[in-house]
């Protein structure tokens, strides 16, 4: 079972989000403040943080920053009435991995921490072994022939997702959700140049990056 950190200053709405966080399947530690929510975080491992923006003591982007100090692959999404460009720059400066702009439905707010668990997972070692390619998602490295290659993150997701699933077809829409975000502002284009480099860079003797038309992309093993 997941488990989420919350940090919410306002006790009402901390209470519905927990509440709903809980009744979607999800273990919660709720904290009404980001000095709390940072030392519950030392103490133990969490799947996921949601944190407001605006708290006392240590509000939502320092919150971020520090726990970025601790856990580079810990997903951050971030509950705020800020909403202009510069707001979300600074968020996404100090690590947030995605963004939700109060008022919000909760629906959304689950379906966004679903997408974010999807994307990283938290699980005690995540290999893919062939035997030409080896893929480490903790330490987001692949190893092809023998020799290390140098991959982007969205590449090494993206590669990695492709091959957890052998020969299942992924819409460009469904990779831009899961791998670019729920909001991402990327199109297809994005997509199919990522999958160019995938091809340039990894693609060998163990597997295709199989094209289908009208309908995405799937890797098959030779």
């Amino acid at each position: 079972m997941f488990h989420i950190l919350l940090a919410e200053d306002d006790a009402n709405l901390r209470h519905v989000i927990e509440k709903s966080l809980k009744n979607a399947g999800y273990t919660v530690f709720a904290a009404a403040d980001g000095r709390a929510a940072y030392r519950q975080f030392c103490a133990e491992r969490f799947d996921l943080v949601i944190t407001d923006i605006m708290m006392p003591f240590m509000d939502g982007n320092e919150l971020t920053a520090e726990i970025r100090k601790l856990s580079e692959d810990t997903p951050v999404l971030m509950l705020t009435a800020l909403e202009t460009i510069d707001d979300k720059e600074r968020g996404f400066g100090s690590g947030a991995d995605d963004y939700l702009v109060k008022p919000f439905v909760l629906k959304e707010l689950i379906l966004r921490t679903k997408a974010l668990l999807r994307r990283y997972q938290s699980v005690s070692e995540r290999k893919i072994s062939l035997p030409h390619t080896e893929l480490n998602f903790n330490t987001n490295t692949a190893m092809i022939n023998g020799r290390k290659v140098e991959l982007t993150k969205k590449e090494f997701l993206l590669l990695f997702k492709l091959l957890s699933h052998p020969n299942i077809i992924f819409s460009r829409e469904q990779l831009i959700d899961e791998i670019w975000g729920f909001d991402s502002e990327s199109s297809d284009r994005t997509v199919d140049t990522h999958i160019k480099w995938l091809r340039d860079k990894a693609e060998n003797e163990d597997f295709k990056i199989v094209t289908v038309r009208g309908l995405g992309y799937k890797a098959v093993l030779q």
